[in-house]
């Protein structure tokens, strides 16, 4: 967490429940020093786990983050499972995990603590009469605990940069990247990067403009602030130009190891002079230098076959990333794919002065 988030709290949050003769507490992963030391430690901890990630959530939607875990106060934490709690009229009360994050492993060891962290979970539902659970873990592992029902299905990719950068540069699709990061490099193209306001300013134009190109709304400007403030030094906004005028801008975070590549938009009247391969080269060379080890490309959903491809030509490995959720509903599925195409159809027609402001109404329900 940044020096701008609130301070941590030694005291946690607990509620105890009784299961086999252990305890399982709910901690505030905002407030107890020892979330952010276990992070440290444990090797499946991302960027969505950590409290600046969660803080970005609380303040800009009002979630509240909690943790799961069979860590008692005063003692190490040895696991975590990690959700927000979602209040909408709209949609829901429920408990995700997490909302608006690509991915969010459960940190477990084991199958006996997850079932016993899932029986706590169940049994907040039941007390507060919640909607839904839903967690989206990377790996299908077999500690996860039975009831889970599949949701949805992405295709998440990452990027092996153990490599050299001459090893990883011959991995790229001849024509489809190596050509694309020559011709940005001909044209001249400018790179920046940084958190400044301007560079801020320039990402969510350009949002703004990718969004609609989508025919989805905006994600609110406070939610980028929030995470520009949130993430400190380990978000960048990185943005090439072409004669002062910004063409493409990604946004990534970093976490130990890891470079994950969160949210990208271009003027697709440039897109044939390389902006977005020029970012990421300039990504992937930076990364490999600082020693890390990967880069998170995030998920595609599957009938997106153009994104999927353009992942695919970096030489980054596909894998399946599953969302699960309990209790499982008949109609969700179908419900989730009539609102996708209405809303599609909506932001179609809607002017730009109307889909900023109602998608920073719409974000804080759909989490």
């Amino acid at each position: 967490m940044s020096a701008n988030c609130p301070a941590s709290s030694v005291q946690p949050m607990t509620k105890d429940r009784i299961k086999r003769g252990a305890q399982v507490y709910q901690v505030d992963p905002l407030k107890d020093p020892r979330w952010p030391a276990f992070l440290k430690r444990h090797p499946a901890a991302q960027s969505f786990h950590t409290p600046g990630w969660l803080e970005a959530l609380r303040r800009t939607y009002g979630y509240e983050p909690v943790v799961f875990t069979t860590s008692g106060p005063g003692s190490e934490l040895r696991n975590g499972l990690v959700f927000c709690r979602i209040q909408s009229w709209l949609t829901g009360r429920r408990l995700v995990s997490l909302p608006f994050s690509d991915h969010c492993e459960p940190l477990v060891d084991s199958r006996e603590e997850m079932e016993l962290l899932w029986s706590c979970v169940k049994s907040e539902m039941d007390a507060d009469g919640l909607k839904y659970a839903e967690i989206r873990p990377v790996t299908q592992s077999p500690s996860l605990p039975e009831g889970l029902h599949e949701t949805e299905s992405f295709c998440l990719h990452r990027l092996d940069l153990s490599s050299n950068l001459n090893a990883l540069f011959r991995g790229f699709h001849k024509d489809c990247v190596q050509r694309k990061i020559r011709r940005a490099e001909r044209e001249k193209l400018t790179y920046t990067e940084g958190r400044s306001a301007t560079l801020l300013s320039q990402f969510y134009h350009l949002l703004v403009v990718t969004r609609r190109r989508q025919q989805l709304p905006p994600q609110p400007l406070t939610w980028f602030r929030n995470l520009t403030d949130c993430m400190g030094e380990n978000l960048k906004i990185r943005v090439a130009s072409r004669n002062g005028e910004p063409v493409a801008s990604i946004l990534t975070l970093r976490y130990k190891s890891t470079i994950a590549y969160k949210y990208g938009c271009s003027d697709a009247r440039f897109h044939n002079l390389g902006g977005m391969h020029l970012l990421f080269w300039n990504t992937i060379q930076q990364a490999n230098c600082d020693g890390l080890s990967e880069l998170d490309l995030g998920r595609s959903e599957w009938d997106n076959e153009g994104l999927i491809l353009f992942k695919d030509r970096w030489g980054a490995r596909r894998s399946p990333l599953t969302y699960l959720r309990y209790p499982e509903r008949e109609a969700d599925h179908g419900s989730r794919n009539l609102e996708k195409h209405l809303a599609k159809w909506f932001f179609s027609i809607a002017p730009d002065a109307f889909a900023v402001p109602l998608g920073r109404v719409l974000y804080r329900h759909i989490g």
